[in-house]
């Protein structure tokens, strides 16, 4: 059916209301075929109510006006022409002249492909044809509830660079295999790749837009993209998708003033601009509703995304993000519907919320007044543990609160812990470079903030550069610096995240009840003096018990309450001198004895390492435990069976 023949009442109804999900198929440029696949036309369509004249500036009238006209065929403003040959690849915009006499030359908003910065042209594209080999992803893979999630978050164009010039991007088709290797030999579950759509700026990251179908060409042909999608896919790896429907690149190629009206954007200019200097989207506007919604079922469709991670969410539930301007309705239904759509198409995806806000129900379901996410950040436990992990231990005991707080209002939504880029630039410092104390205790702190994300119930999220531990904070211009790796300091911090990322993947009591209170339970909370904590991971038939401790301090005999009588094992200390750790560890099998302890029946006796974290596991367990109902009794804060030692460097 040709692009002319789908415009009939029923699509005009739909996509005015904001209920269309494919107005993709209509407006753009869309290449005919005859029988034998060969390109003999293009039809091109386009909704611009406002203009008085539409023209086709391109490759092939030179770019020059009064060459070639669109036609409006109905009342609602949708223009359209059809011309004949082959226009693929050919570039061309739209030359809007407005009621008011205003000529603007656009992008097409559906356009599939675009001309690389500087040039603003939109370019004619074939977006069918792939063939996908992902198919035993596609119909195996589960919902990620009780399964292990921990996502790579990446910006495409400074993980690895080919060189040091403007443009040396690799390609999707040339990255995909390294990406896939590294992220195997670390474990993860899904990469996050930030918008990869087109956006004017670099320095952007991609979140100022400008054509939300068109995959920027900095990395490549959208068929690149998708065989991206497609080998990450084949090797058992997710892709999500970091997508911004909230605001908008000001560029006047843009959706800015489309047709000089304020089509897709707000009328009020009290609420039009936000603190980003981009301007919002009216998500309340039906038109704007249907290309956002239409834009995420394409990017499922055709690129097989497996989620996204929507952006600046405060700002879309308050107006400027702040409750005391109000709540935005139109937003939020918007969310809710947006939810509805896309777990209809599939309701395994990862449907992530970028939230700050308190707003209740982001994660509930939309039919019983949630805004419809599966995810949100939790960005109170990211604030709170870096803030915590900056202090120097002597004053860690005055804020105890800071780590066991989270676990107060965890339950309250499905969160997911990110350690994201928002947290290594702008003069923030990397995650290392955050850390108290001298090089060996600054290394030490590294590890345990790593290890403490690790075992905090939650999904994961982790930027990319982190694991290498560097120094100096995220550079968009340049490549990560791979190169510190031959230093022992950063070879021994990444083996940690390596091993961490592997053991939790692997070990189903740091996952499989995250969203179930019975898959925590607190040991010790209260011990602020010597800022020590203790808690339980369960699965449905099995537990570890986790002990940290935020002090140099080493404890070489300290009394752990536990609950059954059998063996226990480390199954890993981040203190072992293959990450550069003083190696207090337990070597050995851990023996259970009979001295309640701590609220439990039994007890065993460990080291506790200085800045560490020591993960122990029950063996020849014969039979389920399960966890206590009753609240954990307060404990004596110092144990007369405990030495300790204090260890400023190896």
């Amino acid at each position: 059916m040709s692009v002319r023949e789908k415009i009939d009442g029923n699509f005009l109804y739909y996509f005015d209301q904001g209920l269309s999900t494919n107005s993709y198929e209509v407006f753009g440029a869309h290449l005919v075929k005859d029988e034998n696949g060969n390109n003999i036309a293009c039809e091109f369509c386009l909704y611009a109510p406002n203009a008085k004249r539409v023209e086709l500036v391109g490759e092939w009238n030179g770019f020059n006006e009064n060459q070639q006209e669109l036609y409006c065929i109905d009342s609602k403003g949708i223009w359209y022409a059809r011309l004949e040959g082959n226009y693929e690849w050919q570039r061309y915009k739209y030359l809007i002249t407005t009621h008011q006499g205003e000529k603007l030359y656009k992008s097409d908003p559906y356009g599939f492909y675009t001309q690389i910065r500087p040039c603003q042209d939109s370019k004619v594209y074939d977006i069918d044809g792939y063939k996908w080999n992902d198919d035993l992803w596609m119909y195996t893979r589960k919902k990620t509830y009780d399964q292990p999630v921990l996502i790579y978050e990446m910006h495409l164009g400074s993980w690895k660079r080919k060189g040091p010039g403007e443009n040396d991007f690799y390609m999707f088709n040339e990255i995909a295999p390294m990406l896939v290797e590294y992220l195997k030999d670390f474990g993860y579950t899904h990469v996050e790749v930030m918008p990869v759509y087109e956006h004017p700026l670099d320095m952007s990251w991609g979140y100022q837009g400008t054509g939300y179908y068109a995959v920027t060409p900095r990395y490549g042909v959208p068929k690149d993209f998708m065989y991206f999608v497609d080998l990450l896919h084949q090797n058992g790896i997710g892709v999500i998708m970091d997508w911004v429907p909230g605001h908008i690149c000001k560029d006047a190629q843009g959706l800015y003033r489309f047709d000089g009206s304020y089509l897709y954007d707000y009328q009020d200019e009290s609420i039009r601009e936000n603190e980003w200097g981009t301007a919002n989207l009216d998500l309340g506007k039906g038109i704007t509703q249907s290309l956002l919604y239409s834009n995420a079922i394409f990017y499922m469709k055709y690129f097989h995304v497996d989620g996204f991670r929507v952006d600046a969410v405060s700002n879309l539930i308050y107006y400027h993000g702040n409750v005391d301007h109000g709540r935005n309705d139109g937003a939020c239904y918007f969310l809710q519907k947006l939810s509805e759509i896309l777990f209809k198409e599939d309701d395994r995806i990862l449907l992530c919320a970028e939230d700050s806000s308190s707003y209740p129900g982001v994660t509930k379901p939309a039919n019983i007044g949630g805004l419809g996410f599966n995810y949100k950040w939790d960005m109170g436990w990211m604030n709170d543990t870096l803030k915590y992990f900056k202090l120097d231990p002597i004053y860690r005991k005055y804020h105890h609160n800071m780590l066991s707080f989270s676990m107060m209002y965890y339950y309250n939504e499905q969160f997911m812990l990110p350690l994201s880029h928002d947290e290594v630039v702008h003069m923030k410092g990397s995650l290392l470079n955050k850390m108290p104390g001298d090089q060996w205790q600054q290394a030490a702190n590294f590890r345990l903030l790593i290890g403490y994300m690790m075992v905090h119930p939650g999904k994961k999220l982790l930027f990319m550069g982190n694991e290498l531990a560097s120094y100096d904070e995220w550079h968009y211009e340049s490549e990560l610096p791979w190169g510190i790796s031959k230093f022992p300091i950063h070879d021994a911090a990444t083996r940690f995240v390596k091993d961490m990322t592997k053991l939790y993947k692997n070990t189903k009591e740091l996952w499989q009840l995250d969203y179930d209170p019975n898959g925590f339970r607190w040991t010790l909370a209260d011990n602020s003096d010597e800022s020590l904590y203790i808690f339980e991971r369960h699965s449905v038939d099995n537990h570890v018990v986790v002990v940290m401790n935020c002090t140099p301090n080493t404890y070489n005999y300290y009394r752990v309450g536990v609950f059954g009588d059998y063996q226990y094992e480390e199954i890993i200390n981040s203190d072992k001198d293959i990450y550069n750790g003083a190696n207090r560890i337990n070597k050995h099998i851990l023996e259970v004895e009979d001295i309640p302890w701590q609220g439990r029946p039994h007890s065993v006796v460990m080291v506790v390492p200085p800045l560490g974290i020591s993960i122990i596991k029950p063996i020849d367990r014969p039979k389920l435990v399960e966890a206590p109902k009753e609240e954990v009794k307060k404990t004596t804060k110092k144990a007369s069976s405990t030495k300790k030692t204090t260890t400023k460097k190896k």
